[in-house]
């Protein structure tokens, strides 16, 4: 352990990326590829949904850190044998590290766990297709399989995924959303009518005061650092809210000029404020009390009645409740923020014409996540910062196709109009009933009612919640599939048979019948742009995701297709889908609103922008047709005495579950990732040195031990009361019934643990 940065990027920034890049990829391989990355003519990063600038803005390097080793990740030289898979059987596999099982290279063949086989053996694609269709049409009902989706499935596997998963009659098709903004997409349809932030790249860029809330950007959205700056730049303002310092946020030595190369570079946060774990709302609470306040001063110069008359409803409601729902004793308890520190962010908000509230998973992650979200919405909505340049709601999305994948269908709660739209368009009606998110999946693998798990990238076994539980489901499952690029902890821990169906990956050229394709996603700000790998695949083996999902449904449907042989489904021409992506996106441009004339648009420089009504002219597509002031009540956490809160959160030296390497040295961690940062104060009440190794150990009310073995205590600056640790380790801790109130999103940043000294044996856990 070191001390903490001060300061983010910089010639360090440079030179890790490139020393991983080089270290997988070799030194031209590596120029080759990276200067291709978000480039108008290349590959979208497969790493995070930042958006890029416009062509002709865009840096030659548009890329960060975590991006380069997402990126050698995919295009490392390294290979997964079929030999490999002959020397090491699955208990071997299950007892490795997830850095060290991502770290052996490429898969290139597909391969099969047998029942009761100890290891995988290679298997043929046409035989692989027809294991999955054998097991699917053997079910006694379509909603006995879950089909789990990653956001970095492109939009067009996407589309075509969700077809066949409706046309086998389900609409399980849990995805990585539910587990990260899910309470951001149910909170922002229930106030403005649309599950998608609201700015742009350039209203970002705009704003006057720009409130980056439970997020590192450092860390996980590295690009955005850029835009950050260019906001100080121009004369705005920066607040950070977290309850950890976090370098980046400090000072940004951009590595694109001299000035963060060599110089001092940027220093972003204007004030920081250290807010207690699950004390956003009541911050929240206190800056629209604050606001209330200044309008009963001068009234008629604070808040913007014209927009509040015109375009909302609830604000009567809501203001009476600001004015008697806790005290301002309370919300500096629960927030763990001084009134002074509140009062000087309201005076900056007060001086803002132009707001943008940025947040991630540090708000979405906990049971009132969705009720903070609608409290920040709120409190933009009292001076008409939604709708206009400069200012609305910004929700950070992770994987770099997140939201492209929600907007194509991947949602196990479709509207009415996209089930009646994709009906018409293939002449059949789909099921209608809500289908499993990730957390329902898990119960219904765990009680028998799913038997297949098919998983479209990610790792979900990783990844998910209460891992022992989520653990024990899957190996009840009778098949598990995954298609991937590279092994994780989900090809390890299967059903009784499992698949591993290896695919190409974003920086490889996609070869079809139809010829050389491309492939679009969709970033977090609702930019449409294209996607073109220019390697030679890993392996001749490998086929696109769209192929492989092409391939399932072929040797799926037919005769068991909804209507017989002779519906429309069974009609359905998947081989030549597989063959023109094109194809598929005339059906996407009949199907999914703001996709007219896709082919042509997708030919702009730099793509297209989808339609957000409260963006573009201030109509919200809700009930009522106007933007929606909610009453929001606050519940917190409570903390028996003696335990503290705990947040799950990344390292730099990963991205999601994928595990780079062993160091966090924004954070001072060097080779190690089994850490709990608590404050010092907290770690002396409990006579716990720095550096003694504990347990962690939740408290749910189920009465279930839930252990992670042997963290070092590290003294840090976190809020008082509040710890933090690195998943996937810690998944272990979430418990699976703890989730959002309205998202079912597990809460993996509220978990009230203990402490305990550390009990003998080697740590368990899927790090």
């Amino acid at each position: 352990m070191g001390a903490p940065a001060r300061s983010a990027a910089g010639l360090p920034g440079v030179g890790h990326a490139m020393a991983q890049a080089w270290e997988r990829m070799g030194p031209l391989r590596s120029v080759r590829t990276l200067r291709l990355v978000n480039q108008d003519h290349g590959f979208d990063c497969p790493g995070c949904a930042w958006p890029e600038p416009p062509p002709g803005e865009r840096s030659v390097a548009e890329f960060c850190e975590n991006g380069a080793k997402a990126v050698a990740e995919e295009a490392t030289r390294a290979r997964v044998s079929r030999e490999f898979f002959a020397e090491h059987a699955l208990a071997d596999l299950a007892g490795r590290s997830g850095r060290w099982l991502g770290s052996q290279g490429r898969l290139v063949e597909p391969m099969y766990r047998a029942p009761g086989a100890e290891h995988y053996t290679p298997v043929g694609w046409d035989e692989a297709f027809r294991i999955v269709a054998a097991e699917l049409t053997a079910l006694a009902s379509p909603d006995e399989a879950a089909f789990y989706t990653s956001g970095r499935t492109s939009n067009e596997a996407a589309f075509v995924y969700q077809l066949f998963v409706r046309a086998l009659g389900t609409n399980n098709l849990p995805d990585c959303s539910n587990m990260c903004h899910e309470s951001s997409g149910t909170a922002l349809t229930a106030t403005i009518g649309i599950g998608k932030g609201s700015v742009t790249l350039a209203d970002l860029e705009a704003a006057d005061l720009v409130l980056v809330v439970g997020q590192n950007p450092g860390t996980n959205h590295p690009r955005m650092l850029s835009s950050l700056e260019r906001v100080k730049r121009a004369g705005g303002s920066i607040v950070a809210v977290n309850p950890l310092p976090e370098a980046a946020l400090l000072r940004f030595r951009n590595p694109q000029n001299a000035r963060g190369l060599v110089g001092r570079g940027t220093p972003l946060a204007d004030q920081f404020l250290q807010i207690r774990l699950g004390g956003d709302l009541a911050l929240f609470r206190g800056l629209a009390r604050r606001l209330l306040d200044a309008e009963d001063a001068a009234p008629g110069t604070v808040l913007d009645h014209a927009f509040i008359d015109a375009h909302t409803t609830g604000f009567d409601a809501f203001a009476k409740h600001v004015r008697t729902c806790l005290s301002d004793e309370e919300i500096s308890a629960v927030s763990g923020l001084a009134a002074a520190e509140i009062d000087e962010l309201a005076g900056r908000m007060l001086a803002a014409e132009r707001v943008v509230v940025c947040w991630a998973m540090g708000l979405t992650q906990h049971a009132g996540a969705v009720a903070t979200i609608q409290e920040v919405v709120n409190v933009l909505l009292m001076r008409g910062n939604i709708g206009r340049p400069g200012a609305g709601v910004c929700p950070v999305r992770g994987h770099s196709n997140v939201q492209g994948d929600r907007t194509m269908g991947i949602w196990e709660r479709p509207t009415t109009a996209f089930l009646d739209a994709l009906g018409a368009e293939f002449g059949f009606d789909p099921p209608r009933r809500g289908g499993h998110d990730v957390v329902d999946t898990i119960r219904a693998m765990r009680d028998g009612r799913v038997k297949v798990f098919v998983g479209m990238g990610g790792n979900f076994v990783a990844a998910s919640p209460d891992s022992a539980v989520t653990e024990a489901a899957m190996r009840a499952c009778t098949l598990t599939v995954q298609v991937s690029t590279t092994l994780n902890r989900s090809h390890a821990v299967t059903g009784e048979a499992a698949l591993i169906l290896p695919t190409l990956g974003r920086t490889e050229v996609d070869d079809q019948a139809g010829g050389p394709q491309q492939v679009t996603v969709e970033d977090s700000m609702g930019m449409v742009h294209a996607s073109r790998g220019t390697l030679a695949p890993a392996g001749a083996a490998l086929r696109s995701e769209v192929a492989i999902v092409c391939g399932i449904a072929a040797a799926t449907l037919g005769a068991a297709a909804p209507g017989g042989a002779d519906s429309a489904l069974a009609r359905v021409d998947w081989a030549g889908l597989a063959a023109d992506y094109r194809r598929i996106r005339g059906h996407i441009s009949r199907v999914v609103p703001g996709f007219g004339d896709f082919e042509a648009r997708l030919a702009e420089p730099g793509g297209f922008q989808l339609p957000h009504p409260p963006r573009d002219t201030r109509t919200f597509p809700t009930a009522s047709g106007r933007a929606a002031f909610t009453v929001n009540d606050c519940d917190v956490p409570r903390v028996p005495p003696g335990h503290l809160l705990l947040q799950t959160m990344r390292s730099h030296d990963q991205y999601n579950t994928t595990i780079y390497g062993l160091d966090d040295r924004y954070r001072g961690v060097r080779g190690g990732r089994r850490v709990v940062f608590v404050h010092p104060d907290d770690l002396a009440e409990r006579a716990i040195a720095d550096g003694t190794h504990v347990d962690l150990v939740s408290v749910w009310t189920d009465g279930t031990t839930r252990r992670a073995q042997s963290f070092r205590a590290v003294a840090f600056p976190t809020a008082r009361g509040c710890a933090a640790a690195y998943f996937p380790e810690t998944n272990v801790l979430v418990p699976l019934d703890s989730t959002a109130v309205g998202s079912n999103t597990p809460t993996s940043k509220s978990l009230v643990v203990r402490l305990e000294p550390a009990a003998p044996g080697p740590p368990a856990g899927n790090g």
